[in-house]
């Protein structure tokens, strides 16, 4: 396979997030997807694509179980 955006054949098979936004909550998914190692262009299955519209309906009805794990303070000067 080569990479659509730089043409490169070094493509690998790597973790990576996608982040969804709610209100002033950050939610992260987590994929295995392949990546080009030159420019770092994604590349998402069929199956792939059709769970992040499953993970984005389930959030717009609030239907997703979701873990908190952390919280971030922002402070303005």
């Amino acid at each position: 396979m080569k990479c659509l955006i730089c043409h490169s054949e070094d493509i690998e098979v790597s973790s990576v997030y996608e982040e969804f936004e709610r209100a002033d909550d950050v939610i992260r998914v987590f994929l295995t997807v392949s990546v080009c190692a030159n420019c770092g262009e994604r590349y998402y299955d069929r199956r792939t694509v059709r769970k992040l519209e499953q993970i984005r309906r389930q959030l717009d009805n609030g239907s997703l179980p979701l873990k908190e794990v952390g919280k971030v303070y922002v402070g303005r000067v």
